[in-house]
């Protein structure tokens, strides 16, 4: 009986010393996941105009995964929202998009307003004496953009333009690859899209140069105008870097262009090319 009482005792201070350790260790789990909760979450600010459909644009309200506007009432979207969101969540970051002007977004990344501009850039020697760029994130042939009842609605290739009066975006390669067009009449760039479709609807030109992504989405909601997208030698000769669209970055940042690049090679042109599209279906003018 004396010995059974030993053996209890024994057992049940066992039972108290193990429950006490296993309280112990849980108590410190709790408290470094308390501690790693407070620890604040690093913002990744992105500027973008938020006026470049299918790439971005603004919208007021929150559907479709649109991202509030920083310092505004406004929501943002598009492929470079999409894509923006893909690479905070999966570095961990919180998202805060920014609105301004195309002609500011490389200045603001090199003063270190924004942390990336997700904006349709492409990635060109001129741009990377300023800034950083990742991998691509999309890759843009140049096409054409024209009236339905115009003169070069049958056109066939670049030389099939010959005369045409042109324009593009202002700071864009686009604008550059008018020059290719026989005989052309080059008009002052225009700085946004919406303003270049005006310019092509109202008669003030009667071409555009642009990209795959930016023709698409002005034809499915203009049904007045059509893109042309001529094969092989008739069409615009481009260089890599005239396609290949980058986000641009502090030069010197290196810690987030690889956390980008990490991101983005596990993607390939395909996966590119279906959030486009899907980004073409949601754009706001999609539902009209």
């Amino acid at each position: 009986m004396k010995i059974a009482k030993i053996a209890k005792t024994v057992l049940c201070t066992a039972l108290v010393a193990s429950m006490a350790l296993m309280a112990g260790c849980g108590g410190s789990s709790g408290g470094e996941k308390k501690d790693a909760a407070k620890a604040p979450q690093k913002v990744l600010k992105v500027g973008m105009e938020c006026a470049y459909a299918p790439y971005n644009w603004s919208q007021t309200k929150n559907e479709n995964g649109a991202v509030p506007i920083a310092g505004s009432s406004e929501f943002a979207n598009g492929y470079d929202v999409m894509m923006a969101k893909k690479l905070a969540d999966s570095m961990n970051m919180k998202l805060e998009i920014h609105k301004m002007e195309w002609d500011g977004l490389a200045p603001a990344v090199v003063s270190g307003k924004i942390d990336a501009a997700i904006a349709g850039m492409s990635i060109t020697s001129k741009r990377k004496q300023t800034v950083d760029f990742t991998k691509p994130y999309y890759y843009a042939s140049v096409v054409a953009l024209v009236k339905k009842d115009g003169p070069f609605a049958q056109a066939k290739s670049v030389a099939d333009l010959k005369g045409a009066v042109a324009t593009s975006q202002l700071n864009t390669i686009w604008y550059d690859q008018i020059d290719q067009v026989p005989d052309v009449k080059k008009l002052p760039a225009i700085d946004t899209v919406p303003g270049m479709i005006v310019a092509l609807t109202s008669g003030k030109c009667n071409l555009l140069v642009c990209d795959v992504p930016t023709a698409k989405a002005a034809a499915f909601t203009n049904k007045d105008i059509m893109m042309l997208q001529f094969e092989g030698d008739k069409g615009f000769k481009t260089s890599r870097e005239d396609v290949e669209i980058g986000i641009a970055v502090k030069k010197g940042n290196k810690e987030l262009v690889e956390g980008m690049d990490k991101v983005l090679s596990t993607m390939k042109e395909e996966d590119f090319n279906k959030i486009m599209d899907e980004a073409i279906k949601i754009q706001p003018m999609a539902k009209n």
